[in-house]
């Protein structure tokens, strides 16, 4: 096989230990994997509207990665692997503009933590994807980047707020991808791509360097086409920052190797709870959930179902969602941090341009508003509400054995992009307000339709204890091996684009 001009299916859905293990024997480089994720970019993105920004060295990195392994050298794990970022994480030879009009120029000094890790692991960062503007919000519309569109169905969003990513990833624009969640924001395009996402522990990963909504609920994690590659990223991301002091637990820790939680037999013993609190009503999604539960009991789960009112997703986006007032206080700290890079010198700076796509201006004109959350009592409430439900849950877990929760991210079908509504019916705000981890893994589609030939995809979602991330990847990776939901988009294919340019 020539290597720089791959054949059909060389590559094509193929996982990261994969295509370290072909670039290891010589069936392939990272150039040669690089040129063929931009034919694709370059071929499929004019209808997808994933990327914002293409790396114009990304060839140029992967040959020096390529040089790096002929010549002998230590090889981190993510040796010459093509990666995407959402674009609201800091690079330093990138712009990272969160979609926002008014941050086109912005240009960071230095890459945000976990791109520096990943870099420091062998990555090859490809580009930047859309999101929704300043992640805010789940539909994934930027007034820099537009409406990115679902690949398994282009009238649908596909999901939110680091929707880019999700597309991408799902159609193979790159092996694996960054998204941050603040409140379903990793979790959803996960759900809606037939993904896997992993939103971390509190404290688990830094978000220095990552364009803030909330001190409380934001983190950064994973999003991939397997248990594993997601369970590789979050491996390298995952550890202590002394900038970041909610990662002060990891302090003096060794990150676990995740991988050695990649077992067939992971969920045999294991006791799950079935959330009805949360389930919905949708048809496709309960059909899913309930192939789920049959498919976890197979494998030597238990299963029960339990009610806990105190998690119903309307009272908690109601009365326990905090980034009303954090986002204003958080982004003025990260715009001052970057220093004469910054466009504005705060939020109401960013208000006024009027740069801002209209289905997030309102809510971001009212964040402006809020300066001093701390002398708020609404908002010193919510805090106080967050630890009590985090308590109540890890005390219910601990006083069951339950491992995790089982739950749909989203009770219906992800939403056309026309939808008033937004992005309706997602659940992932629990774990967000409670800082506790959760995996997203793909649980099926809906029945067919004229504009989904596949179905729109359908995931299901574990929340575990603090720090369980180990358990929650042993179990989905279990879950994952034996039912193989995952299936590429068929409005995508793998086909012969040796004839394009990469360049």
């Amino acid at each position: 096989m020539n290597k720089e001009l791959l054949s059909s299916s060389d590559v094509f859905e193929k996982g990261i230990p994969e295509l370290e293990s072909m670039m290891q024997n010589g069936t392939l480089t990272s150039e040669a994997l690089v040129r063929y994720y931009l034919r694709r970019i370059k071929v499929y993105d004019g209808c997808l509207n994933a990327m914002i920004t293409v790396n114009p060295t990304a060839i140029e990195e992967a040959r020096r990665k390529d040089a790096e392994r002929a010549a002998g050298g230590p090889v981190g794990p993510l040796h010459g692997i093509p990666l995407v970022l959402k674009d609201n994480f800091d690079t330093k030879d990138m712009k990272t503009t969160s979609g926002a009009l008014a941050f086109r120029e912005l240009q960071p000094k230095r890459d945000a933590f976990t791109v520096r890790r990943l870099r420091e692991a062998g990555a090859v960062i490809l580009g930047k994807t859309n999101l929704t503007e300043l992640a805010n919000h789940g539909m994934t519309i930027s007034s820099l980047g537009g409406q990115t569109l679902n690949p398994y169905d282009l009238t649908r969003t596909p999901g939110g707020s680091s929707g880019g990513t999700g597309a991408a990833v799902a159609a193979n624009f790159a092996a694996a991808g960054t998204g941050s969640d603040t409140v379903n924001s990793i979790r959803s395009p996960s759900s809606a791509n037939s993904l896997v996402g992993i939103r971390p522990t509190r404290g688990l990963v830094s978000r220095t360097g990552i364009s803030p909504c909330s001190d409380l609920q934001d983190q950064g994690g994973p999003i991939a086409r397997s248990v594993t590659d997601a369970a590789l990223l979050l491996g390298v991301m995952a550890g202590f920052d002394p900038a970041d002091a909610s990662t002060a637990p990891m302090k003096d820790k060794t990150i676990p190797d995740y991988t050695n939680a990649l077992r067939n037999d992971a969920l045999r013993g294991r006791k799950l709870a079935l959330l009805t609190t949360n389930l919905g009503s949708d048809p496709d999604v309960l059909h899913i959930m309930a192939a789920a539960v049959r498919d976890f009991e197979a494998l030597g789960a238990s299963v029960t179902r339990v009610d806990i009112p105190e998690l119903r997703i309307s009272d908690l986006l109601k009365n326990n969602d905090v980034q009303r007032w954090e986002q204003s206080m958080s982004l003025n700290r990260y715009l001052k941090e970057l220093g004469d890079a910054a466009p504005v010198r705060d939020i109401r700076e960013y208000v006024a341009t009027g740069l801002i796509t209209p289905s997030v201006a309102l809510d971001l004109e009212q964040k402006a508003g809020e300066i001093n959350p701390a002398d708020n009592p609404e908002y010193r409430a919510r805090l106080e509400k967050n630890a009590r439900l985090h308590e109540l849950v890890v005390s219910f877990m601990t006083e069951h054995d339950i491992d995790a929760f089982l739950y749909p991210l989203q009770s219906i079908l992800v939403v056309h992009t026309n939808d008033a509504r937004g992005q309706a019916g997602r659940n992932g705000l629990m774990a967000s307000v409670m800082g506790l981890p959760a995996i997203t893994l793909p649980g099926g589609f809906s029945a067919v339709t004229p504009t989904a030939p596949l179905g729109v995809p359908i995931g299901v979602e574990l929340m575990g204890l603090p720090f369980s991330e180990e358990t929650l990847i042993g179990m989905g990776y279990a879950y994952e091996q034996a039912t193989r939901h995952r299936r590429p988009p068929a409005a995508f294919p793998d086909l012969d684009f040796s004839s394009v340019s990469a360049g």
